[in-house]
């Protein structure tokens, strides 16, 4: 009888135990969508995507150049000046998702200039 009990009561506490873990995932997710929907309101702010992608352009020309500089190789600043090129364009285009798909094949192709300058540096 007493081993019953105590079978019972195991059961109880993890019951508890899931019932406070469902509570959390319940109020955890509503807190992170709350602060989600707070945040998406504030990064998907146009002056936001112009603000960050100046920044990247600049930083991403300073590399480039700083590499041609080092190793003296042009294929990598041409690609990335590519990039940037596809990055400024996005920078002129409505905030209507283009931009988006504009940006990101932007940043991919610089990221391959970079991959190269890299590989050109060693």
């Amino acid at each position: 009888m007493i081993s019953a009990t105590l079978r019972l009561d195991r059961f109880d506490r993890i019951a508890i135990g899931l019932s406070g873990l469902c509570m959390v995932h319940c109020l955890g997710t509503a807190v992170f969508f709350a602060l989600l929907a707070s945040a998406s309101g504030i990064l998907g702010q146009p002056w936001i995507h112009e603000v960050g992608l100046s920044i990247a352009m600049i930083l991403g020309a300073v590399a480039l150049g700083r590499g041609i500089a080092e190793h003296g190789f042009m294929m990598p600043g041409a690609v990335g000046g590519l990039g940037l090129g596809v990055m400024a364009g996005a920078l002129s285009m409505p905030h209507d998702g283009t931009e988006a798909l504009y940006t990101v094949v932007g940043v991919s192709v610089l990221a391959l200039g970079h991959q190269l300058n890299r590989i050109a540096g060693n």
